[in-house]
């Protein structure tokens, strides 16, 4: 799933940190990508990305490994019970 970033927006602002949620959780939420992958998708700049990815790791809605980032159980337990919806 495609999603651009063509709106300016603060680095790694609620818009960008969207788009990488909702990215990570299609397929069921067992998508692990890595920010390379994520920037390419997503059309984002690598540092406003880190930023974005930096901020959900931090709240606990993203899991990373390395350069691998996933969406955290909770994260995709809401997405199961159509809390997050756009």
């Amino acid at each position: 799933m495609r999603r651009e970033m063509s709106e300016p927006g603060p680095p790694g602002g609620p818009r960008l940190q969207r788009a990488v949620v909702l990215e990570l959780l299609d397929d069921g939420g067992e998508r692990r990508l890595s920010s390379a992958q994520l920037g390419q998708i997503l059309g984002a700049d690598a540092e406003d990305l880190e930023a974005a990815v930096a901020a959900l790791c931090a709240a606990g809605v993203l899991h990373r490994d390395g350069d691998l980032v996933w969406a955290s159980a909770a994260a995709r337990r809401l997405d199961e019970l159509e809390l997050i919806a756009i």
